[in-house]
C-alpha cells in the first residue's frame, strides 16, 4: 500500500504537485523559475514572487525584473545567464535586487540549462532569499574590522586598506600625509573620573575626528588614545599643517558627560606621502610616530611635520588661529 500511495503521488494535477512544493519550500524563502530562450518567456513559483515583492497578477515581463537587480547584480547576473546558454554548464551566484516595493534583498539565483540538438533552449533553476544571510556575515565583517568603542576602522583595517587608499585611481592617488593623533591629559582624565568617562571621551573625539574628516581617506582609531588619519587634501606641507591646527582646536573643545565638563588635548605626528607612492605604510608610520615623539616633548597641542627631503622635522607653532 505504502508502494501504490507514493507511486500514485507522481500523477497528481500540476497544481497541486505546485502547491505541495510551495508549501515545502516556502518557509526557506526558495522558488523556482524557468525561461525560454528565444522568447523570454518567465514562468515563476510562489516562492520567486514572494522573493521580489511582485504582485502574482501582474504579467512577468524579463526587461522589467532585470530592471529590479542592483546595476553591479545586474551586470553579474546578465553575464552568468550568457554563458549558461553559451555553454550549458550550471552556475550559481548572490545578487543584490531591489523588490516591486522598493526593499533592498539578497538572493542566491542558481542558473541551469536545457539543450536541443546542442542549443539551450530553456534555462531555469532556483531563487533563495538569503538576505539574513548575509546581513549576518556583514555584521560579522563590521565586527572585524570596526573599533568597538568609537566605530571607527581598527589598526589592522587601516593598514591592510593603506595601499587601496593612496592608489585609489578615481581619486587619481591623492593621499598627501599620514597623520597619527594622540590624546593629551587622557591618563589623568581617566584617573580622575574613571573608565567610564574615559570611554565617553573617546568616542566624543572619533566623532568629532569623523566630522572634520568625512573626505579624508581613511579615519582609525590605533589603540588606546591614539588615532591616525590618511589625508586626501591638501597637498602642501604648510596647508596640512594649518588644517591640522585648526583640527587640533576643534579636539581641545571642552565637552560635558554625566554632568562633568572634560577636556584633553591632542598632539599630532605627521608623515608626508609622497608620490608615486613606492613606501611601504611601516615607513610611514615610523616617520608619523618619530614627528608625534617631538610634538609630544615641546608640549602639548602641537603639529609636527617629517620632512622626508632631508630627514628632520618641521616644527609648526601649537597655538591655532
Amino acid at each position: 500500500m505504502g508502494d501504490e500511495a507514493d507511486h500514485s503521488a507522481a500523477f497528481l494535477p500540476a497544481e497541486v504537485r505546485a502547491r505541495l512544493y510551495d508549501q515545502a519550500f516556502g518557509h526557506t524563502r526558495i522558488g523556482a523559475w524557468e525561461c525560454e530562450v528565444e522568447t523570454e518567456r518567465l514562468t515563476w513559483t510562489s516562492g520567486v514572487y514572494d522573493i521580489f515583492g511582485f504582485p502574482m497578477g501582474n504579467p512577468l515581463r524579463r526587461a522589467s525584473i532585470v530592471d529590479l537587480y542592483i546595476d553591479e547584480s545586474r551586470r553579474n547576473m546578465e553575464l552568468a545567464r550568457a554563458e549558461v546558454i553559451r555553454s550549458g554548464s550550471a552556475v550559481s551566484l548572490d545578487t543584490e535586487i531591489r523588490t516591486w516595493r522598493g526593499e533592498k534583498r539578497w538572493m542566491r539565483l542558481s542558473i541551469n540549462a536545457i539543450e536541443e540538438a546542442g542549443r539551450t533552449i530553456r534555462i531555469f533553476g532556483a531563487k533563495q532569499d538569503v538576505t539574513s544571510e548575509q546581513e549576518a556575515l556583514e555584521a560579522l565583517r563590521r565586527q572585524a574590522e570596526t573599533d568597538s568603542l568609537t566605530g571607527l576602522a581598527n589598526r589592522h583595517v587601516f593598514q591592510a586598506r593603506y595601499t587601496d587608499v593612496v592608489r585609489d585611481t578615481l581619486n587619481y592617488g591623492f593621499a598627501s600625509a599620514l597623520a597619527l593623533v594622540d590624546l593629551d591629559r587622557f591618563k589623568e582624565l581617566n584617573d580622575k573620573f574613571g573608565h567610564e568617562a574615559g570611554d565617553a571621551c573617546l568616542r566624543e573625539i572619533a566623532m568629532r575626528l569623523r566630522r572634520a574628516f568625512r573626505d579624508a581617506g581613511l579615519v582609525a582609531r590605533l589603540g588606546g588614545d591614539e588615532f591616525a588619519l590618511i589625508l586626501h587634501a591638501p597637498t602642501t606641507p604648510a596647508r596640512i599643517a594649518q588644517v591640522l591646527q585648526k583640527t587640533i582646536a576643534m579636539l581641545c573643545r571642552p565637552f560635558f558627560w554625566n554632568g562633568l565638563r572634560l577636556e584633553v588635548g591632542a598632539s599630532i605626528g605627521v608623515a608626508l606621502i609622497s608620490r608615486p607612492h613606492r613606501r611601504r605604510i611601516a615607513e610611514l608610520f615610523a616617520e608619523a610616530d618619530m614627528a608625534l615623539y617631538a610634538a609630544k616633548t615641546a608640549g602639548r597641542n602641537k603639529v609636527h611635520l617629517f620632512s622626508d627631503a632631508d630627514g628632520n622635522y618641521s616644527v609648526k607653532p601649537g597655538a591655532a588661529a
